[in-house]
């Protein structure tokens, strides 16, 4: 299940890449990290309309890949942000020389099997206080409605009619 439902995040991400600038940093972040491309492979880019493999694609980054696909020198300067053009037209053992061919839903996956227990803790951590705000809040709507009952009681009892 949680194969099939990064699957389809990361898939879904890839289509959306360039319409979201928070999405695309996100995206550059995880594959910089993970040193992967795409979804299975960095031939998943072509679900892009911007990275499309198609001769249809009037886009100069067809065929391309994001930068953060590429292999980095550890001596350079500055990123050379068209790094994956055309990559995508190349043979997998052709492209390894350039960028990571390995996708990031595999080892996104290890990742969270490998650390289910931080996250575990995280969700714990934020669910703890979320709790505790709903019995204080009942706690507090309790005491409200005896409050409530209480001056009904007071107006129904009256000890002097003419009060």
């Amino acid at each position: 299940q949680a194969r099939g439902k990064v699957s389809e995040i990361i898939n879904g991400a890839i289509v959306h890449y360039r319409d979201d600038l928070d999405l695309q940093n996100l995206i550059d972040f995880g594959q910089k990290e993970f040193s992967c491309c795409g979804g299975i492979s960095y031939k998943d880019w072509s679900q892009n309309m911007y990275f499309n493999c198609t001769a249809a694609n009037p886009s100069r980054e067809r065929c391309s890949v994001p930068f953060s696909c590429c292999l980095r020198d550890a001596d350079e300067a500055v990123i050379n942000t068209m790094c994956g053009q055309g990559m995508q037209a190349m043979g997998y053992l052709e492209a390894s020389a350039f960028i990571y061919t390995n996708g990031c839903i595999d080892k996104l996956v290890n990742w969270i099997h490998s650390n289910l227990f931080l996250l575990g803790g995280i969700a714990l951590g934020l669910a703890v206080p979320q709790l505790v705000g709903i019995l204080l809040a009942q706690i507090l709507i309790n005491q409200v409605r005896d409050q409530i009952k209480l001056q009904l009681y007071n107006q129904q009892h009256r000890a002097d009619p003419w009060y």
